[in-house]
């Protein structure tokens, strides 16, 4: 990297190259610069943030057309992550190898390996389109009820459509978080925000789409921001550093390669995002009351989350940079400062919110609503819970990230596939269902209701984090080469 954008605050290495976050100590020894991590991470915080503000929004709106609707939301809201991130990976893949072209000075790289990204989010349209089209097959075995089913569906269809859109928009992001601009992925967010406000109050309410309205708000939205980053991604400046007008091309050598890195990567979030939803349509077949709750705690506490994913994908770059750059002992030790922060943010946040739970709970339901009360009353015991799991989510996270960061998914993905089918989901059913109450009876079956799925969570991501954060710290990362 030759420029300040690639690396602020960096610091020489050899070949010319900078290193990312590295300042020379009064002592002539190497020191992390924290400021330069802030000038990075805050922006793509600021970014986490405006997403939490988007998936707020919806359950906002969809709160205040009935608990009803908003129970159809929780029941279909992480499946949808989930086929988007398994069928999408290769959009999340960009930044990593933007990251690492950056951090070799090999900048031409870094814009064709974006257009390869865009390119794989047009090849999945067809993939998604018939995801869509068997949405009721999807849900049949959970014996939701029959109108919780209807409005899910509602939701499924056009967001299967748009899906397409989100991934683009990810390798595009990808690109700019990678080059150490991360303003302009805080621009195309909160553009993406507003319109999605402005269009959930006109497709819900005033032209009576109802919950569809919410989707088709989503889509549009995620084109207008794709259109804004596709124009600033072929800006004068960056044609002339990246060639971005020139690389587009489609190269299938490269699009299998991203695949190979991005379905991992896809597959790790969408083992997490499968057992989210089973998570999810467990709490919904209970009861209308602890479906709604759980949606608006998740959502809730993706205050804490969300922005702690703008820290870890700070980590993500940064890794990525250090080792582009030739240096692996430093990409080792910004990993563990991002990981350290991460960690301590997601902590002291998940407290805050669940004592701020009594003033907050009540924003998201309708005074008119018979089954408001309960949903609140049950919702300030769940977010005592999801405080006790953030400190630990932050420590996945970032470690996550970091590995990311290195290329290094596949144990990973492992790891996400045994904890997230092989404890979360069956743990969580045990503890929410009475003998009888559930899809099935072949474990104990100990009917604690939403306390006791959410306490399955719980259980999950601690063993997640170590797990993660032992495969960081093994240093196995770091034979990896792309």
């Amino acid at each position: 990297m030759t420029d300040a954008h690639a690396a602020p605050g960096g610091a020489a290495a050899g070949g010319g190259r900078v290193l990312p976050a590295r300042r020379t100590g009064p002592d002539g020894r190497p020191r992390i610069d924290y400021r330069a991590i802030a000038a990075l991470a805050l922006p793509l915080m600021v970014n986490s943030s405006l997403q939490a503000v988007i998936n707020l929004t919806d359950t906002w709106f969809v709160g205040h057309i009935s608990t009803t609707a908003m129970a159809g939301m929780a029941a279909i809201f992480w499946l949808v992550f989930f086929f988007v991130m398994l069928v999408g990976g290769i959009g999340l893949g960009v930044q990593t190898f933007v990251a690492q072209y950056e951090g070799s000075g090999r900048r031409w790289r870094a814009g064709h390996a974006t257009w390869v990204g865009l390119w794989g989010a047009a090849v999945t349209l067809p993939l998604f389109a018939l995801v869509g089209w068997h949405g009721g097959a999807l849900l049949a075995p959970f014996g939701l009820d029959p109108e919780v089913q209807r409005l899910a569906l509602e939701y499924w269809w056009p967001r299967m459509l748009g899906a397409p859109l989100g991934v683009a928009l990810w390798a595009l992001l990808g690109f700019f978080n990678g080059t150490s601009r991360p303003r302009v992925t805080v621009m195309t967010t909160a553009i993406v925000g507003i319109v999605n406000a402005v269009l959930n109050q006109v497709l819900i309410f005033e032209l009576g789409w109802g919950i569809a309205g919410a989707a088709w708000a989503t889509n549009a939205s995620m084109l207008i921001g794709l259109a804004f980053a596709l124009v600033v991604f072929l800006r004068a400046d960056l044609r002339a550093r990246y060639r971005t007008h020139l690389t587009w091309r489609p190269d299938a050598a490269n699009l299998w390669r991203e695949f190979r890195l991005g379905l991992p990567m896809g597959v790790m979030y969408a083992a997490d995002l499968f057992g989210m939803s089973l998570f999810s349509l467990m709490q919904v077949r209970l009861g209308q009351v602890d479906g709604a709750t759980t949606q608006i705690v998740v959502m809730l506490t993706s205050i804490a989350y969300l922005p702690g994913v703008g820290l870890a994908l700070a980590g993500t770059t940064l890794v990525g940079q250090a080792i582009g750059a030739g240096d692996r002992d430093w990409a080792r030790r910004l990993g563990n400062a991002v990981i350290a922060v991460t960690t301590g943010y997601m902590g002291a946040v998940g407290v805050i919110l669940a004592m701020l739970g009594p003033w907050v709970m009540p924003l998201f339901v309708s005074a008119a609503d018979p089954q408001a009360r309960d949903v609140v009353q049950l919702g300030l015991v769940l977010l005592w819970i999801a405080a006790g799991y953030q400190l630990f989510d932050g420590l996945q996270l970032g470690s996550g990230f970091a590995l990311r960061g290195a290329g290094d998914v596949r144990v990973p993905a492992l790891i996400f596939l045994g904890l997230a089918w092989g404890v979360f989901v069956p743990l969580a059913h045990s503890l929410t269902f009475a003998p009888g109450q559930g899809w099935f009876d072949v474990l104990p079956q100990l009917g604690l209701g939403a306390v006791g799925g959410w306490t399955a969570m719980l259980v999950y991501v601690v063993l997640l984090a170590v797990a993660m954060h032992l495969r960081w710290r093994s240093g196995s990362w770091q034979r990896i080469r792309l």
